[in-house]
């Protein structure tokens, strides 16, 4: 092993959009880490999400600012691939912004296996409150991707929160792979690292208690029909249907400039 990245090395890329009232909290978090970077990638919001960004400290920048020759398509996994675009950092650390209470220390936790050179990916593992249950969040994690992931991808069990938007990846590594547009963005990412890199090459560190918005159930449904077929377009099942997984080639193949610096 080696010492690994400094916290100078880091870009932390936070997507958003309508987050107002927790965006400069996750700001605020993330920056007592003391990375070189951290960016806030504005989704389109109808907000105040960018002016509080910026004003906790962040470098803001909307979708169209980043690769503005590349037209926007639309989801989450869009707004991943252009933060990395616009990252300078040797390590990209994702942080989703609707977190409630965040804490320091994300940062480095998430950081620190980077000192293993074979480690490419590493998951934020938590517990998720939903009401009374102290560990109940996490339902599209729990119902479709956990169980699709046995299945398929048993080399991956050691992995607990697969759908997580807090993990950290070698940017050389972001750059070489395909990004799914949507919200199937995290289960091809995981998927396609232990593909190429091995299932050792991803790894997870405890992050304690996650909060954040939970949704109706009505709203997950879309994200579990996502997820789902992401995990099983990865192993080569065929969609019913012709259903086709939108995405983002490597930008070290379609955009040569943004693997600069």
């Amino acid at each position: 092993m080696n010492a690994g990245p400094t916290p100078r090395d880091v870009s932390v890329v936070i997507p958003a959009l309508d987050e107002e009232g927790t965006v400069a909290g996750v700001v605020k978090s993330v920056l007592a880490d003391g990375p070189g970077e951290v960016l806030v990638i504005d989704s389109g919001s109808g907000d105040r999400t960018a002016a509080r960004a910026r004003a906790a400290g962040a470098r803001v920048l909307t979708r169209e600012e980043v690769l503005p020759g590349i037209p926007v398509l639309p989801g989450k996994g869009e707004v991943l691939w252009r933060g990395v675009a616009a990252a300078r950092g040797s390590v990209v650390v994702f942080v989703d912004a609707d977190l409630t209470d965040p804490a320091p220390g994300m940062v480095h936790a998430l950081v620190a296996p980077f000192s293993d050179p074979g480690v490419q990916l590493v998951k934020g593992d938590h517990r998720r409150p939903l009401g009374d249950d102290s560990d109940g969040g996490g339902r599209v994690t729990r119902l479709t991707a956990l169980p699709l992931l046995r299945a398929l991808n048993p080399e991956l069990s050691h992995i607990r929160q697969p759908l997580t938007g807090e993990y950290g990846i070698r940017r050389a590594t972001a750059l070489d792979l395909p990004f799914v547009t949507g919200w199937g963005v995290e289960s091809a990412l995981l998927l396609d690292v232990a593909a190429r890199f091995g299932a050792g090459a991803v790894t997870s560190v405890d992050l304690g208690v996650r909060r954040h918005r939970n949704k109706p159930t009505r709203e997950l449904e879309p994200v579990a029909d996502a997820v789902a077929a992401t995990i099983l377009s990865r192993n080569g099942v065929r969609i019913p249907g012709g259903c086709t997984i939108p995405e983002r080639p490597p930008l070290s193949a379609l955009y040569p400039a943004a693997t600069d610096g």
